[in-house]
C-alpha cells in the first residue's frame, strides 16, 4: 500500500517520464519525507523495503550515466590503470647498470688514474700539427685577418688548462693539510690522505704535460707570427725549468710573502728597466741589456709590461736571450689615474740593483726620482 500522491501510477505518463528517468545520486527532500511518513503510519517494515528499492536504482543509475562505475567497468578500466600495475623485476642489464653507477671506477675519486701520460714528442708532433693545419687552411684566404687571433687562442686553450690544474692542485694541498691535523691513527684516515697524496703527484705530472704543451704551442706561434706570446694575465711557469719565464707582478708579490712558492721567486739580481710608449730604438736598448746580462748573468728583468715601446722591446730581450722576466702592469680597476705610479712602487719594493731609464713622459721621470732617493743606481740612456 502506498501513500497517495507520492509514488506516480504506472499507467499515468507524467513529464518527468516523458524527458526519460530523473538520474540522481542522493534522494531529494520530498522522498525524505515521504519515508519518514511510511515509517510513522506503516512500520518500519515497509519504509525499509521501499530504502532497499530507492538505492538498488541510484547504484545502478551511478553505473550507467558515469558518476559511479560498475564492476565490470571497474574491472575493464583496471587493466589500463598504470597506477595499480605491478613494478616489472629488474632485468640484469638495469642491475650491472646500477652496480657500475655506485661502485664502478672513478679516476681521482676511487684510486689515482693508472693510465700512463703522452710521450713528449707525441705531444710535441700534434701540437704542430695544430698549428700547421690552421695556417695551411686559412693563409691566402679572408680569414687570414683572423689566423693570429685564433693561433693566440690555440696556445691560451693549453694556459688555461694548467691553470686550472694549478687550482685543483691548491685544493690538494688544503685538503692534505686538514687531514694531516686530523690524523688519529685510524686506518682510514690513514688511506684518505694516501689518496690526496697520490692525487697530488698525479696533478703534478699532469700539470708539467700542459705546461710542455703550452711552451710548444708558445714557439710555433711566434714561429708563424713573428711576436711572443704573452697571456692576457697571470704567469707564464715552467715548474721544471725557469728561463725565460715571465711572471705576473701579483704573484711574485704573493710569493714573496708566501715563501713556498719558489716557482715564482727567480733568484738572482734584478734589474728594472723603464721607457716611453713612443721610444722605439731597439737596438739601443738592446745593446744596453746585453752589457747588463754580461755583468749580471742570473739577472731578473724588471718592466713595466707596456704594450708597445722600450718596455714591450725589453721584454722580447729577454725572451730571446731566456732571461726571467717580472711585468708590473698597472691596476687601473684598483687605483685608477694613480696606477702607474703605485706600479713604480711595487717596482722599487723589490730593492732592484739598478734602473735603466730611457726617454718617456713623467711616469717615467717618477721612477727613477723616486730610485734616486732610495740609493738605488740609475742609468739614463737616449736623447733627453
Amino acid at each position: 500500500m502506498a501513500v497517495p500522491g507520492y509514488f506516480p501510477s504506472a499507467f499515468a505518463p507524467t513529464r518527468q517520464a516523458a524527458r526519460g528517468p530523473r538520474l540522481q545520486a542522493f534522494p531529494s527532500r520530498n522522498k525524505i519525507a515521504g519515508l519518514a511518513i511510511l515509517h510513522s503510519r506503516f512500520g518500519p517494515a515497509l519504509a525499509l523495503r521501499v530504502q532497499v528499492r530507492t538505492a538498488r536504482r541510484l547504484r545502478r543509475h551511478e553505473g550507467r550515466d558515469g558518476r559511479g562505475q560498475s564492476a565490470k567497468e571497474a574491472a575493464m578500466r583496471n587493466q589500463h590503470d598504470t597506477d595499480i600495475e605491478p613494478q616489472p623485476v629488474s632485468s640484469p642489464t638495469d642491475y650491472v647498470l646500477q652496480e657500475l653507477q655506485l661502485y664502478g671506477y672513478r679516476p681521482f675519486e676511487d684510486e689515482p688514474d693508472p693510465r700512463p701520460l703522452p710521450e713528449g714528442h707525441v705531444l710535441a708532433a700534434s701540437i704542430a700539427d695544430i698549428f700547421d693545419a690552421l695556417v695551411v687552411s686559412m693563409t691566402d684566404t679572408r680569414l687570414e685577418p683572423d689566423l693570429e687571433q685564433l693561433l693566440w687562442g690555440a696556445v691560451n686553450l693549453f694556459h688555461r688548462a694548467t691553470s686550472r690544474i694549478e687550482r685543483d692542485l691548491d685544493d690538494n694541498e688544503v685538503s692534505q693539510k686538514r687531514l694531516q691535523r686530523e690524523q688519529d691513527g685510524s686506518e682510514i684516515k690513514s688511506v684518505e690522505l694516501e689518496r690526496l697524496t697520490a692525487q697530488g703527484q698525479t696533478l703534478l705530472e699532469r700539470r708539467g704535460a700542459f705546461e710542455l704543451m703550452r711552451d710548444q704551442a708558445a714557439e710555433h706561434f711566434e714561429r708563424h707570427t713573428h711576436s711572443i706570446w704573452r697571456p692576457r694575465s697571470g704567469s707564464i711557469v715552467n715548474h721544471g725549468n725557469l728561463t725565460a719565464a715571465m711572471i705576473d707582478s701579483r704573484d711574485f708579490l704573493a710569493a714573496k710573502k708566501h715563501a713556498d712558492t719558489h716557482a715564482l721567486l727567480p733568484p738572482g739580481p734584478k734589474v728594472a728597466v723603464t721607457g716611453g710608449l713612443d721610444f722605439n730604438d731597439h737596438r739601443l736598448i738592446w745593446a744596453k741589456l746585453d752589457r747588463v746580462h754580461a755583468k749580471h748573468p742570473d739577472m731578473v728583468l724588471l718592466h713595466g709590461g707596456s704594450p708597445k715601446g722600450a718596455e714591450l722591446i725589453a721584454a722580447k730581450w729577454a725572451h730571446n736571450r731566456k732571461v726571467p722576466q717580472i711585468a708590473f702592469k698597472p691596476d687601473w680597476t684598483r687605483h685608477a689615474k694613480a696606477a702607474p705610479f703605485k706600479r713604480n712602487d711595487a717596482i722599487l719594493d723589490t730593492l732592484p740593483i739598478g734602473v735603466i731609464h730611457f726617454p718617456g713622459t713623467g711616469i717615467q721621470d717618477n721612477l727613477a726620482d723616486k730610485a734616486r732617493k732610495l740609493g738605488i743606481p740609475v742609468m739614463r740612456f737616449g736623447a733627453a
